[in-house]
Parts: C-alpha cells; structure tokens; sequence
C-alpha cells in the first residue's frame, strides 16, 4: 500500500523518479533512524548520506548548485514522504535545508547568496530559521528581536526560541523588528555575540534550541529583502514548505499503518489473524481510506504551490490540517490493534507515536490554520463591518 498503487492519477514521471531517489535514501539509512531520531544533534551519518544522495539540491534554486529553476513544492513534499516513513531526524534535515535557506534565494544580494546556496546544496552548511520567541509563537508580529542598520553594518540584539538546527546550524535567517516594519538578516553562526541554549526538548527529540544575539553585527550585505518588508519573505517560505508537512505526516501514516498489518496478519487470537477479528478490520481498513485521501489531497496543494505558493496557500493550509491529523488518528489506531505491543518502548511504532504529534503544532497549529481558513472562507460573505 503506497503511493504507486493509488490508480489512474500518477505522479509525473520526473516526481516518481525522484521519489524512487528518496525511497532508496531512506531504505538505505533505516538501520540508523532509531538512533537519529532520539538525538537532539545533527547525526553525523544522516547528514553524510542526504550529502551523497543529492537530494538537498532540490530545495535550492539550480542556478545556486540546486536541480531545478526554483523551489519545487511538490518535489520537497514527495522527498518528505518518503523520508518521513522512515526517519524523522532524515526528513527534518532535509526539509530544513530548504526552510532555513528559502528567504535567501528569495530576498538575499547575488554575494550572500553565491556564498553560502551551494554549500547549502552539498550539505555543507546547515540553515535555520530563526522567527519564534519565548513568549512569541503564531503572533510572529509580536517578536521583539530588533535589527539596526548602523553605517555599512547591521546590529542584531534578541532571543529565539525552539529554532529548528540552533547549536548544529551554519547560518541563521533572522527575523526582527525595524523601526515600524520587519526585516531579515543572514547572521552566521559563528559572529560574536551568538550563544545558543537547549532549555527544552520535545516528545520527539529534535535538533532543537534557543538561539540568543547579543549585539551581533553583520556586514550590511547580509541584509535579506528591503528594510521593514521582510515578513513577507517569511510568508513565501511558508507558502512554499508548509504543504510539505503534509508529505512527511503521509509518510508517516503509511508507515504506521504498514507497521499494524504486519503484526495483526502475523499474530493469530482466538484462531483467526489479528486482522480478521472484531473492529480490528475496520480500523485497518479507516487508516487505509484516510491515507489515500490525505494523499490526493497532498499532492494536488503541492502541485498548486509548484505554480504559485501564496496563491494557494489555502490548499497547503488544507492539506497541512488534514494529513497530520490523519497521521495522528491512524497511528493512534495502530498501537490500538497491536495491543501492549503497540506500548513497547524502543519500538517502531512508539517512535512513530511521539513523531506524530509536534506535527499538528509546528508549522502551524491546527487551531490557528483553521482560524486562517475559516476567515477566508466566510469574508465574501460578511458585511464589511463584521469582517
């Protein structure tokens, strides 16, 4: 059960390739996700294998080192599923390449951008995008980190917090206040004034910290977009990735599922297989039926961002809601059927249990994209006062 026997409606043929890549990456590093995917840094091998793969080029820009003419959605989000099915820590660093660079492309002067893109393409920097805050999460305008042109430099003084990479990254893209607008700046790693923390980890370990900018000054060149329009850069990336979490939590049911008909074909109760007693077939059956759904629905937002991401951001808002929590609802139901198998410690499906969850909440709660939805969905039709 995957996505080559979902019927008439195909991948082109250049996506199926390029998932075949991926599936091969994946199948490759399985006997290494357990490991990677419960550390809290960069797992050297992973990052030595996605280097060798190739595949981080398909989230930089050709003209930089990267395989296609711009950020393909569709192509990251058929990486991600793939990779997600097998490794959290492998689909995070990926992805991460393209979200920690994206505004770069985007926004950045021809110098940054030839010096750090292709090394970001051969996986020999590690990007992160530093937005959230302590006390800032889906209000992004109500950060406080402010950027300050001084002369032929740029002083950056914040804290950032749970930034994806923070510690194990090359560079960061930050997000800050200027004067009455919002700016970016690329601000690497090692300027002085960086330190980095790790007072919090997750259910599911993540390459995960605070990042904080003591006076940090960078050269005026690795400003990223114009002064106090910045935001907009953030969207964009956004726009462009958010619809790839929902190939990872695909990717993830799937192997959930695939997880549960293993063990209820293979354990006989009370005569007959798992699979063929009491609810247990339904429930078996509801996963395979929602998979297939989140997928169509999937691929088709990812193909709608490929052509134009802000313009159908809804649909990556969509897609983004209902795969994760599909994955969410299918693996709960997998550790159901398998029983106190399904509890094991250490276990496939346990992994994929914590992995599950952070994904209704990162990128995008679901709460708060369904706010986002429903306001667009209903504003035609209101009076312009209630609007």
């Amino acid at each position: 059960m995957n996505a080559q026997d979902a019927g008439p409606f195909e991948l082109p043929s250049r996506y199926r390739d390029l998932q075949e890549e991926a599936r091969r990456l994946a199948a490759g590093l399985a006997h290494r996700a357990a490991v990677a995917d419960e550390a809290d840094h960069i797992d050297p091998v992973m990052r030595e294998a996605l280097a060798a793969s190739g595949l981080a080029g398909t989230v930089v820009a050709k003209e930089f080192g990267g395989r296609f003419d711009k950020v393909d959605s569709l192509a990251v989000t058929v990486v991600r599923e793939a990779l997600a099915g097998v490794s959290a820590h492998l689909d995070s660093l990926y992805a991460m390449q393209g979200i920690g660079s994206y505004a770069l492309w985007a926004g950045g002067g021809d110098a940054v951008r030839r010096r750090w893109l292709p090394a970001v393409a051969a996986c020999e920097a590690i990007g992160a995008l530093a937005l959230t805050e302590p006390q800032v999460g889906s209000d992004l305008k109500a950060i406080t980190t402010t950027i300050t042109a001084t002369g032929d430099e740029i002083v950056v003084d914040g804290h950032k917090s749970f930034i994806t990479n923070a510690g194990d990254a090359t560079f960061y893209l930050v997000l800050g206040r200027e004067g009455d607008g919002y700016s970016m700046v690329l601000v690497p790693a090692d300027a002085p004034g960086v330190s980095v923390a790790h007072p919090h980890q997750i259910i599911a370990p993540h390459v995960l910290g605070d990042v904080i900018f003591d006076h940090v000054r960078v050269p005026a060149g690795h400003r990223i977009g114009e002064p106090g329009k910045a935001f907009t850069l953030a969207l964009a990336t956004l726009a462009t990735f958010r619809v790839s979490v929902a190939g990872a939590a695909v990717g993830l049911a799937q192997a959930a599922l695939d997880e549960a008909v293993r063990h209820t074909t293979g354990r006989d109760q009370f005569g007959v297989p798992l699979a063929r007693l009491g609810p247990v077939p339904n429930l078996l059956a509801m996963s395979w039926v929602e998979i297939e759904m989140a997928r169509s629905l999937t691929y088709r937002a990812a193909a709608a961002a490929a052509r134009d991401p802000l313009a159908n951001l809804h649909l990556s808002s969509m897609a983004k809601v209902g795969a994760t929590e599909v994955a969410g609802r299918v693996v709960d139901r997998a550790v159901q059927v398998m029983g106190r198998f399904g509890l094991v410690r250490g276990s496939l499906i346990e992994r994929l249990y914590r992995e599950a969850r952070p994904m209704r909440i990162y990128e995008g709660a679901t709460e708060v994209v369904l706010d986002s939805l429903a306001k667009q969905l209903v504003k035609p039709h209101l009076r312009k006062d209630t609007q």
